[in-house]
């Protein structure tokens, strides 16, 4: 059923509206997907905090158009669906990258972060990209290290001494 002027203009402005807020995006070719399979990407794409929308590309490009993700626009033609990251930078990387792994007809055509494109192989990398915890343990660890290593260093220094006395100790005894 096609969309009247009005339905069109409602998605294109909550299309634009997710995509000023998302931090990346990936756009891939679904064709041979079934119906089941696609219900599964938009669960596993739920459960990460990403919007996927198919969406003709006309729209998406009119979407898109003001947005850090203007750049995608050229790579934008067959079936695609959209993917946006909301909450942190590689999640929707993720999702497509994991459910491709297993379906061969999900084929990814364009990825962009932070108004850059980045080449389709590239999905790998910003996948691997940490989330917001993880980033902030890894940082927490770092910062913690040095303060664990002088810890550690001033423990040293009686735990030496102690053990020089209990191996003179010894000594004494065994003499």
């Amino acid at each position: 059923m096609p969309l009247n002027l009005e339905q069109k203009k409602a998605v294109v402005a909550e299309v634009a509206e997710v995509a000023g807020g998302a931090l990346s995006a990936v756009a891939a070719e679904y064709r041979g997907l079934t119906v089941e399979e696609m219900t599964e990407l938009r669960a596993n794409a739920r459960d990460a905090g990403v919007y996927l929308r198919v969406i003709k590309n006309t729209l998406a490009r009119r979407a898109i158009a003001d947005t850090d993700f203007a750049c995608m626009q050229e790579g934008l033609t067959g079936p695609l669906v959209l993917a946006f990251s909301l909450e942190d930078p590689g999640s929707a990387a993720r999702v497509i990258k994991d459910f491709a792994k297993d379906h061969d007809h999900l084929v990814v055509r364009s990825v962009s972060i932070g108004g850059k494109m980045l080449a389709a192989s590239e999905i790998g990398t910003l996948a691997r990209m940490p989330t917001y915890d993880q980033a902030i343990s890894m940082l927490m660890a770092v910062m913690k290290a040095p303060v664990e290593k002088l810890a550690r260093t001033l423990n040293e220094v009686p735990g030496k001494l102690v053990r020089t006395v209990a191996a003179i100790r010894d000594a004494k005894e065994a003499a």
